[in-house]
């Protein structure tokens, strides 16, 4: 498996003035899938990005430690949208007073990609009848339609009457959410960086801005992602379902992205990294229509978006990566050895983990015996006259 870190800043999407947004988390978790489904690089357990971390406070309390918000361990139950919003503001628990439904986005930031029904860690949220959890967000056109997440790990738009003490057959439930840290304030959620690409500077994540004009079945959509090249950057990547998510915007529809920063008027369904454990041959989406995530078979064909990130953005080790031709440095992926195809005596060689660490430095790499290295992602750094890195997988 090839595991990328990333550090983010993160995100609400409580609109204020303009693109001014309050940060209530601080970073963007993984969504936690660890299994792969394809041999096709660039599927979702590819990547490890902020892997999902939480404390139980042995108090009836959750800390995510990934985005600072603290979280109510076993949820309030089945309920009506208004008496969840009463039950959370009235809501005394761990010592704290200051609880609140959360928003869509950061409810959706606890579900769990690699489990389902419910779509969540359960070793660390106590497991109920829930079928969906209420958020604090309406439609945009509808006030009687609430966001809400469900056990299967999606979000989507309800009606309030869906559920049972509404006169509905589903079980709406409340998990309650404290914000640790003062939320702060970011300006402009967007910027257009004038080449063809977005900066997302709520997750420091740079999208592509002119949407891919065709569609792909899941596994072209992968192969698309993982070899385009825009302004000299090769570390694109189809998003997972959780980064796709985080564009959403709630307060607007048909499309529900920032038209101003995603080249397109069409409403779209667009292709995450992300499979659904329980039927493999399915993978998410993000509708664009309203913003649902769902699913679908991965041979149908649907729009593709893709995302970049610094490889290690905390230590700034490695900024970016450069076209390499991969027929020079074989096998890859490798095993024990790596060899090279082109040797002049010049090249200082630097190969760095997952966590931007490097493991070897030196002149003669093919000399060296990495068997005993972990399988994953690495990066070779090649110097001599310029500097040029290349992916590596470690079976």
């Amino acid at each position: 498996m090839k595991s990328i870190f990333f550090t983010s800043i993160i995100f609400s999407t409580i609109n204020l003035v303009s693109q001014s947004v309050s940060k209530t988390m601080l970073r963007l978790p993984d969504t936690g899938q660890t299994s792969g489904y394809t041999t096709t690089f660039g599927e979702d357990n590819d990547y490890t990005i902020n892997a999902p971390f939480f404390v139980v406070n042995g108090n009836g309390t959750v800390s995510d430690t990934l985005t600072g918000l603290m979280w109510q361990q076993a949820d309030g139950g089945e309920m009506t949208i208004e008496n969840a919003t009463t039950y959370c503001s009235t809501l005394s628990l761990g010592g704290y007073s200051n609880w609140r439904l959360p928003s869509a986005h950061e409810a959706f930031s606890i579900l769990n990609h690699q489990n389902n029904n419910p779509a969540l860690n359960t070793t660390v949220f106590t497991t109920s009848t829930a079928e969906y959890w209420w958020t604090s967000d309406k439609q945009a056109n509808d006030n009687a339609k609430i966001w809400c997440t469900n056990a299967g790990g999606g979000i989507g738009n309800h009606p309030k009457t869906e559920t049972i003490s509404a006169g509905g057959v589903k079980r709406f439930h409340t998990r309650a959410v404290r914000t640790i840290s003062t939320p702060t304030i970011v300006p402009n959620h967007f910027t257009d960086n004038g080449n063809g690409t977005t900066t997302d500077n709520l997750t420091n994540l740079i999208w592509q801005k002119i949407i891919y004009s065709d569609s792909l079945t899941w596994e072209n959509a992968l192969t698309y992602a993982d070899t385009l090249t825009i302004n000299g950057n090769a570390d694109w990547r189809l998003p997972n379902i959780k980064e796709l998510q985080s564009i959403n915007d709630e307060t607007i529809i048909n499309p529900s992205i920032n038209t101003s920063y995603f080249s397109t008027s069409n409403i779209n369904k667009y292709w995450s990294s992300t499979t659904l454990p329980n039927q493999t041959t399915r993978a998410w989406y993000l509708d664009t229509h309203f913003g649902i995530t769902t699913y679908d078979t991965k041979t149908v064909k649907h729009s593709v978006i893709c995302v970049r990130g610094n490889l290690n953005a905390a230590t700034g080790i490695i900024e970016k990566l450069s076209n390499v031709n991969s027929e020079l440095i074989y096998p890859n992926p490798f095993i024990s050895t790596i060899n090279l195809k082109f040797k002049n005596g010049t090249e200082f060689f630097e190969l760095y983990n997952s966590f931007g660490q490097c493991i070897f430095s030196g002149f003669n790499i093919e000399t060296q015996d990495f068997s005993k290295l972990l399988s994953g992602q690495y990066v070779l750094k090649i110097s001599s006259r310029s500097i040029s890195y290349i992916k590596l997988l470690k079976e």
